[in-house]
């Protein structure tokens, strides 16, 4: 029964294998060239490898599926990294002296670039310009931790043109004191079109391939091996497109295309319709455009999410796109076969892209769809059941859960809403698709205290907290069900890998301890000791002494 093709041939033996597939337990797998070959027994193993194939004990490891983030943004990853981390600052004096700090390690830098601060740091949620203007001299920006803020310096305003009389566009903020003038804060699509742009025209192609090769080591050390980028654009697309040729990817990545709102139907028809050139375009193992990706609000922490009922104080904000301006983009991609990815965290934003699905349904007629919501923070009940009777996925981030930064997104809601924040059971009892990512960079990347978070309702950040609504926790299987299986299904990617099964390819893990035998707190310091893609070792530590 020994393989006797000329591909390479290892046996992978002595294992507790989680297989995230139907038969969920076994003890070796068989890999020939960059595909499983078996997955089972020892002995079977053993027989359909043959006498020579190169053995591996792993001596009681357990092993798991790659872990595939549901929602990430891998370059950003990548770049944050470099910038002045101000997680965890927690108060302006802290930010302030992080980002003097990293101003004076980096004395001929042009600018500053930091990224981590949240709304709840800045005493009222409005950071001033003024409070950077004390600590550098030339431009800071400073991204909020979710992303749809940045915090910049009078020199920054400057330099991306921001006045006191730059108007705020369709769907986001330059915001303003009570004089007129520009604070430094601007969100949602003011940020994009404002300020991302000219931060991109600073960025070469070279900074954004550093950043991609700095993002894949990381996810390699971390046991991902597949990741779905979030807001794909054109240079990211161009630096992904390089590596892959390269053959340097070592994430499999399946990719939405973002499709800003214009105001003008046809110029948001021409972004779907270069979605559907790229994915027609270039589709490898390792890289394709499956969909497209739109913002329809914002964040509860910015009080830029869309409500069905206001804020704890009194305002609300509308909906980025209106189901007017949403559903011919949403049937135009649906018609075209592509996914669409809707950023929705408020119930009323939740309600709009339910209805674009809902209109693209009876437009197009049946078909097979996997469209998706992201993030569902704050969900009615009734809409759980809609959303899961069209067939949508619900795609959730258990890190955006953690106690240690609930404190500011529970006191703008301040009502009855904060006890059904992030009801990731409600999802799959009502019989939708749960996939769990982490949106990286605005998160922590690492999938093990994802992990943790998800299985306990607790804090990675701080453990000591206490759980945010307990009873919301995930069986730690199912947690990683949804995290490897549901995740790849969800990018339409599940006949490349997500489960250790026969035919797909290679992609695993073997971490240093039985995270399923051992107390859950484990989680937060489990290593991976072994990331293989398609067969081929892109991580490799040794264990501890005595583990």
């Amino acid at each position: 029964m020994h393989n006797d093709v000329t591909q390479p041939v290892h046996l992978y033996r002595n294992a507790r294998i989680f297989t995230s597939d139907r038969r969920t337990w076994a003890a070796s797998l068989v890999v020939v060239g960059d595909r499983f070959a078996y997955v089972g027994d020892d002995a079977t193993a053993a027989r359909v490898a043959g006498p020579d194939a190169l053995i591996h004990d792993l001596d009681g490891s357990t092993v798991l599926p790659g872990f595939v983030d549901g929602h990430a943004h891998v370059v950003g990853t990548g770049e944050a990294a470099a910038q002045v981390d101000l997680w965890g600052a927690n108060t302006v004096e802290e930010i302030q002296r992080r980002i003097r700090k990293g101003a004076q390690e980096n004395p001929d830098a042009p600018r500053v670039l930091a990224t981590g601060w949240k709304h709840g740091d800045i005493p009222g949620g409005q950071p001033d310009r003024g409070m950077l203007d004390a600590v550098a001299d030339r431009p800071v920006y400073a991204q909020a931790y979710d992303f749809h803020s940045m915090w910049l310096n009078s020199a920054a305003l400057a330099e991306v043109g921001i006045d006191d009389t730059t108007a705020s566009p369709p769907g986001g903020t330059v915001h303003r004191d009570e004089r007129g003038a520009a604070t430094g804060l601007v969100d949602e699509t003011a940020m994009h079109h404002l300020v991302w742009p000219v931060l991109d025209g600073f960025t070469s192609d070279s900074d954004r391939d550093e950043a991609l090769a700095v993002a894949l080591a990381a996810y390699a050390e971390s046991g991902i091996v597949g990741s779905t980028e979030m807001a794909l654009g054109e240079d990211d697309y161009a630096a992904m497109r390089r590596a892959d040729e390269a053959d340097a990817l070592t994430t499999r990545i399946g990719a939405f295309w973002r499709v800003q709102p214009t105001g003008d139907e046809g110029r948001n028809l021409t972004q779907v319709e270069r979605a559907v050139e790229l994915a027609g375009h270039h589709s490898t193992a390792f890289l394709r455009v499956t969909g497209i990706k739109v913002m329809v609000d914002g964040t509860v922490d910015g009080c830029t999410a869309s409500l069905g009922k206001p804020y704890a104080d009194g305002t609300n904000a509308d909906p980025i796109w209106s189901l007017a301006e949403l559903a011919p983009v949403v049937a135009a991609a649906d018609a075209a076969g592509l996914q669409v990815a809707m950023h929705a965290i408020g119930d009323e934003a939740i309600r709009v892209a339910i209805g674009a699905v809902e209109h693209a349904v009876a437009l197009n007629g049946p078909k097979e769809r996997r469209h998706r919501i992201e993030h569902l923070e704050v969900v009615d009940p009734a809409d759980i059941d809609r959303l899961a009777a069209l067939g949508i996925t619900a795609s959730m981030q258990p890190v955006h859960a953690d106690p240690a930064i609930q404190e500011n997104w529970r006191r703008v809601l301040g009502d009855e809403r904060v006890e059904r924040g992030f009801p990731w059971p409600e999802m799959t009892d009502a019989g939708a698709t749960l996939v769990l990512g982490t949106d990286s960079p605005t998160s922590p990347h690492a999938p093990l205290p994802n992990m943790f978070i998800a299985a306990t309702r607790r804090s990675a950040l701080d453990p000591s907290l206490p759980a945010n609504l307990a009873h919301y926790a995930l069986p730690l299987a199912n947690a990683i069900v949804h995290a490897t299986r549901d995740a790849a299904w969800a990018s339409r990617s599940e006949h490349l890998h997500g489960r250790i099964a026969e035919g797909l390819y290679a992609d695993f893990i073997v971490l240093d301890r039985d995270i399923f035998s051992r107390p859950l707190e484990e989680l937060l310091d489990a290593r991976v000791l072994r990331t293989v893609v398609g067969g081929r070792v892109v991580h490799h530590a040794q264990p501890e002494v005595n583990r």
